[in-house]
């Protein structure tokens, strides 16, 4: 039976939202994050952006080390030969990649101005993926942008060319949210049938569909009788009106009516992680979570009404559709109120010999000299520089027990 799996592009789509973005720890922890939940593959980044070179390199040393096991990392780039040569170049241990290139007649006069033609993105698409295959790639997956506006025999012949030159996914890209359940269903269904390989969605919420619109093109592969790969973002994070929500996606493809009950998942997910993981999202982007978001907003389990809060105190499931537990919720939370020593980037010794000493059981750190606390002292410093923020217990963590990693997570290279 085919199976759904989540691909998470918040360390790519959501990085690329205006007025926001993340330092390379902060995506880092994310990796580390969504493995703990069990997220098939992370889009961690960009190969062929000079900046992006040394933490993709870190992440991919963690993954050797089997701290991101078994999550899979993989780079996006445009579907070009020079791109697939300069991501191998910068990056020559990536072994994940998702190819990209517009496809509908839009972007071909809107945006290539005429000088591309369908012809032109065939043989541009298959040659660069013949040299991610040549370069060592173990899987490739082939974008079509804006293919919800691309004539569906070309999307077709697009598919089934980039399957027999070697890619083993396609993706649908629903790249101005303007698809409905309706139509990414059959679309979705069609290329199923019609191209014989997984298919992969990816939905954006400018009309507030894409939670649904993923779910109901995830349907449409596998009705169609192939596995189906979700895109989300934490907390929905992504270009204009964002993404599916990572959180609202998998509730829905666990929960909902006549879905949950027929399709499964490819690989178990902790929803449990996921108060932790849409918290940690909010504080490193800056952004609140909705008072209202499925699972994890404030609201999510808070009840006013008489009759509601009469009926969940008989039985929550008069009014919860699945418990707070199971998203992570239910543990006190602790504001400090009173004195309170921060990480920062003018913090000295004493201060971080106290903040890291503070951490509760195991997770303490209690360094064995002042030159030891020093070298870690040195990195949360640049990590604060970057972040412009205090570092979160599991940060300062990080760069405590994986050091040579963080100095590398640290390190821009200059032009050359």
């Amino acid at each position: 039976m085919p199976k759904i799996y989540f691909i998470d592009v918040t360390n790519r789509d959501g990085v690329q939202t205006a007025r926001l973005g993340l330092s390379k720890l902060e995506k880092t922890i994310i990796n580390i994050y969504l493995n703990e939940m069990g997220i098939f593959q992370s889009e961690f980044g960009f190969p062929t952006t000079r900046h992006e070179s040394n933490y993709l390199q870190a992440n991919l040393e963690l993954a050797d080390m089997g701290v991101l096991k078994p999550i899979r990392l993989e780079g996006w780039i445009r579907a070009t030969v020079p791109d697939v040569e300069k991501a191998f170049t910068l990056v020559p241990n990536i072994r994940h990649l998702n190819l990209s290139i517009s496809t509908s007649n839009q972007m071909i006069y809107g945006k290539f101005l005429g000088k591309k033609s369908r012809e032109d993105i065939l043989e541009t698409t298959f040659d660069a993926v013949e040299a991610a295959r040549a370069h060592g790639a173990e899987s490739i997956g082939v974008n079509a942008e804006d293919a919800s506006r691309t004539d569906m025999d070309f999307l077709v012949e697009f598919a089934l060319a980039a399957k027999e030159h070697g890619a083993q996914r396609f993706r649908y890209c629903d790249t101005l949210g303007y698809d409905s359940p309706f139509t990414i269903y059959e679309a979705a269904k069609t290329l199923a049938q019609n191209v014989g390989i997984p298919i992969e969605t990816h939905c954006h919420g400018d009309l507030g569909m894409a939670v649904a619109n993923s779910i109901a093109g995830a349907k449409g592969a596998l009705d169609g009788g192939q596995d189906a790969y979700i895109n989300t973002t934490i907390n929905g994070i992504g270009e204009r009106a964002g993404n599916a929500d990572l959180v609202a996606t998998i509730l829905a493809a666990t929960k909902s009516k006549g879905f949950a009950e027929k399709y499964q998942l490819g690989n178990p997910i902790d929803l449990t992680k996921a108060w932790k993981i849409t918290r940690f999202a909010s504080y490193a982007f800056k952004v609140p979570i909705s008072i209202n978001q499925p699972g994890v907003g404030a609201n999510a389990f808070a009840h006013s009404s008489g009759i509601h809060a009469d009926g969940v105190l008989k039985d929550p499931d008069n009014y919860e559709l699945y418990s707070f537990d199971e998203v992570g919720r239910g543990e006190p939370e602790t504001v400090e109120t009173g004195r309170e020593i921060c990480s920062g980037a003018y913090g000295g010794i004493s201060g971080f010999r106290h903040i890291m000493g503070k951490m509760a059981g195991e997770t303490a750190v209690p360094f064995r000299s002042s030159e030891e606390a020093g070298e870690i002292l040195e990195l949360v410093r640049y990590a604060n520089v970057e972040a412009q923020k205090p570092l979160v217990e599991d940060e300062l963590l990080f760069i405590a027990k994986y050091p040579q990693i963080a100095r590398k997570l640290l390190t821009l290279k200059p032009l050359e």
